[in-house]
């Protein structure tokens, strides 16, 4: 990586043993925004921070920038105020909405109470059903289906 991807944004989908969350991360910059569609703090799971954290530092190591002491652990977390889902099903589908939301903008930092053009408290049955349909045409372009 070069100074060029400095501004780009890496799209982590993470699974926690049984639910989806999304990670969206500038490696060069140290910022991973924490989305999560039940609301949870990224301290519900310490594992999934730990691992970003030990990925990012070896990135930076890799990349031989010296750090003082006190920035070894400079690593920001973002929590996003993202839309919230109601039961405890479409946690998938959420993490691919976000995504999606992200990649629509053309955006390369989320603010901290999620997009104005997206921003609501949930989603509705339909913007749910909207990227489901997504999902299925995407598979069936794979021939997965078959």
């Amino acid at each position: 990586m070069d100074n060029k991807d400095a501004e780009k944004l890496f799209f982590i989908p993470f699974n926690t043993g049984g639910y989806w969350l999304l990670l969206a991360i500038n490696p060069i910059r140290e910022i991973v925004y924490y989305l999560d569609s039940l609301g949870n703090d990224w301290t519900t799971y310490p594992d999934m921070k730990v691992l970003i954290d030990t990925v990012l530092q070896a990135f930076r190591a890799q990349r031989d920038i010296q750090t003082s002491r006190r920035g070894a652990n400079s690593i920001t977390w973002i929590k996003v105020a993202c839309p919230q889902q109601r039961n405890q099903i479409d946690c998938g589908y959420f993490m691919l909405r976000f995504m999606r939301d992200t990649l629509a903008l053309g955006r390369l930092k989320i603010p901290t109470d999620y997009f104005d053009e997206f921003k609501c408290a949930f989603y509705t049955k339909d913007q749910v059903d909207e990227i489901k349909e997504e999902w299925c045409q995407f598979m069936i372009k794979l021939n997965v289906c078959s």
